[in-house]
C-alpha cells in the first residue's frame, strides 16, 4: 500500500482512475490470498471480490486517498498566507483556458469527498480551520464503503 499510495494527497482523479486503482487492489489480494479449493469438486477458482473484501478488513484504496486527500486538504488550508502551496490553492491563474469541457481540479475532488462526508452545504475551508472537527470528517469519509 505505501509505494501505490505514495503522494496520492495531491492526485486528482477521475472515475476511471478509481476503477483501475481497485482492480489493481483487488488483482494483489488474489495474488496474496491464492486461489480457493472447492470442498466438493476439487477444483480451484479465483475469489470473488466480496470474499477479499471479508478476509481484508482494511478499507480499500478509494476511502483511503480520500481521506488522505483531505487531510492534507486540512493541512495546506492551515497553513499561512505567505506559503506558496497556500496561494497555489486559492489563487487563480491568468489567460485563457483551452477550449472544451474544463479539468477535473484537485480542489472539485476535495468538494466532492466533502460532500460525501455529509457536510454539502457547507464551506470546506472554514470548516479545515477547526482540527477536530475536520478530523472526525476525514475519519468518516474513510469509513464509507464505495462500490
Amino acid at each position: 500500500m505505501p509505494v501505490v499510495l505514495y503522494g496520492c494527497e495531491t492526485w486528482s482523479r477521475t472515475l476511471r482512475e478509481e476503477r483501475r486503482l481497485k482492480v489493481f487492489e483487488n488483482r494483489v489480494l488474489r495474488r496474496i490470498y491464492e486461489p480457493k479449493s472447492e470442498e466438493l469438486t476439487g477444483e480451484w477458482r479465483k475469489l470473488h471480490n466480496e470474499e477479499l473484501n471479508d478476509l481484508y478488513c482494511s478499507p480499500n484504496i478509494v476511502p483511503v486517498i480520500k481521506s488522505r486527500r483531505m487531510r492534507w486538504a486540512g493541512h495546506v488550508v492551515r497553513m499561512g498566507e505567505r506559503r506558496c502551496v497556500y496561494r497555489v490553492l486559492v489563487g487563480k491563474p491568468e489567460g485563457k483556458r483551452p477550449l472544451g469541457r474544463p479539468r477535473r481540479r484537485w480542489e472539485d475532488n476535495i468538494k466532492m469527498d466533502f460532500e460525501e462526508g455529509g457536510c454539502g452545504g457547507m464551506d470546506w475551508m472554514e470548516l479545515a480551520e477547526d482540527r477536530d472537527r475536520w478530523r472526525v470528517l476525514v475519519s468518516a469519509v474513510r469509513n464509507l464503503r464505495f462500490p
